[in-house]
């Protein structure tokens, strides 16, 4: 069973820089194809960044390319998103979510794609 638990939100200032972090408690992330959702207080969930199992592909929604960067240790059996520049329009819920992909190299962009979900963790821009 994936059991997928995200750390590293909290409130930051305008311009600041988070980390956030996804582990995978139950079976290896390094099998599955990964990505960072949020979900804005009124507004549906969106997708952040993904990345392939072998971490070779990368996604980024056009909101946040060029300052976040999403990463897979699959030696430590985690995935990162590396947020910097933050603007109070990244406060949002912020989710990993897994699935078994069909090849190595694919990501996927939709959250009806994924099978398998965080709890989420807060981030807070302030302006």
């Amino acid at each position: 069973q994936v059991q997928l638990v995200e750390s590293g939100g909290g409130l930051v200032q305008a311009g600041d820089s988070l980390r956030l972090s996804c582990a995978d408690s139950g079976r290896t992330i390094s099998d599955y194809a990964m990505g960072w959702f949020r979900q804005a207080a009124g507004k549906e969930r969106e997708v952040v960044a993904a990345i392939s199992s072998n971490g070779a592909m990368t996604y980024y929604a056009h909101s946040v390319e060029g300052r976040f960067t999403i990463s897979k240790d699959n030696g430590e059996n985690t995935v990162l998103l590396q947020m910097n520049s933050l603007d109070p329009e990244d406060t949002a819920v912020y989710y990993c979510a897994a699935r078994a992909p069909f090849s190595s190299l694919t990501f996927y962009a939709r959250a009806s794609d994924y099978d398998y979900w965080g709890q989420g963790t807060q981030v807070t821009v302030s302006s």
